[in-house]
């Protein structure tokens, strides 16, 4: 006999469910139809009523053409995983320091330090556009995939979520390291990032989101075709093929499956790291 405990049937939550149901599948419509569209011929496209699976495939042309035609997309897709890899580490690793340093190590004014950093992030990125472009021409960063990394690694906001993260985590773990006659750095290393490695996951997974799908900075930064990211390389290749929908939609299908398997793989690491920010210590 089951001794366990049922929950009631409740026909608010049933109503609930439907609805975020209903809700996901709208959401999900245009990515199936473009899906469905970079497999078709281009005359099927905008067929009516829409032909969700394709009567005529033409899928190996379309991706062909997207990664070994004219303009291939190979070489736009290894200038975005260098500079998003790249960056999501070098910022995982400044952000994971800078919160420590504001949550465990005592000095006098960390607290204005820390409001003073985090009021720098209420100034709009276009306000100080201007004044990188000047310094990045003038140090010669300008139109190099250096550039665009370093102008990303130092986040104010992964500051800030980290240091929500090191506060859940409790001080006994660090005053036991100094007992055993730890620095702040091994303790770091050693002690706390292990502690905090799905928050530091969570935000990697954001940072690697934000920077692959960043537009402002690459447009700015770069002018050489050959560092091209592949947001560029996206509205490069819509302006010269803008008639051909079916190569334009496999183009974004190509764009958006990183994203799609780095949140696929990594959203366990998301989920633990939202329960950990919710538990403090």
């Amino acid at each position: 006999m089951d001794s366990g405990i049922k929950e009631p049937f409740s026909i608010k939550k049933l109503i609930g469910t439907i609805i975020l149901l209903i809700i996901s599948i709208l959401f999900l419509l245009p990515f199936v139809w473009m899906l469905s569209a970079s497999f078709k011929v281009e005359s099927d496209v905008f067929s009516y009523p829409i032909q969700w699976i394709p009567q005529r495939w033409n899928a190996i042309a379309n991706y062909k053409e997207i990664w070994l035609g004219a303009n291939p997309f190979y070489k736009y897709y290894a200038n975005s995983i260098i500079v998003s890899v790249a960056t999501t580490a070098i910022s995982c690793v400044v952000s994971a320091l800078a919160a420590y340093g504001f949550t465990k190590i005592d000095f006098k004014g960390r607290n204005g330090m820390f409001l003073l950093i985090l009021a720098t992030y209420m100034v709009p990125g276009q306000a100080i556009l201007v004044p990188q472009f000047i310094l990045y021409r003038n140090i010669g960063l300008f139109d190099s995939l250096l550039g665009l990394i370093i102008i990303n690694c130092f986040s104010v906001l992964g500051t800030f979520m980290l240091r929500q993260f090191f506060m859940s985590l409790s001080t006994e773990y660090i005053e036991s390291g100094k007992i055993d006659g730890a620095s702040h750095a091994r303790i770091f290393w050693q002690i706390a990032l292990p502690l905090v490695r799905p928050s530091v996951a969570t935000y990697a997974i954001l940072r690697f989101i934000w920077t692959w799908n960043d537009y402002q900075n690459p447009l700015i930064f770069i002018r050489s075709d050959k560092w091209y990211t592949i947001q560029l390389a996206m509205q490069k290749f819509a302006s010269l093929n803008g008639e051909f929908y079916s190569l334009i939609m496999a183009a974004a299908v190509s764009a958006i499956l990183p994203l799609l398997i780095i949140f696929i793989i990594g959203q366990k690491n998301v989920i633990e790291g939202i329960a950990l920010g919710g538990v403090k210590g």
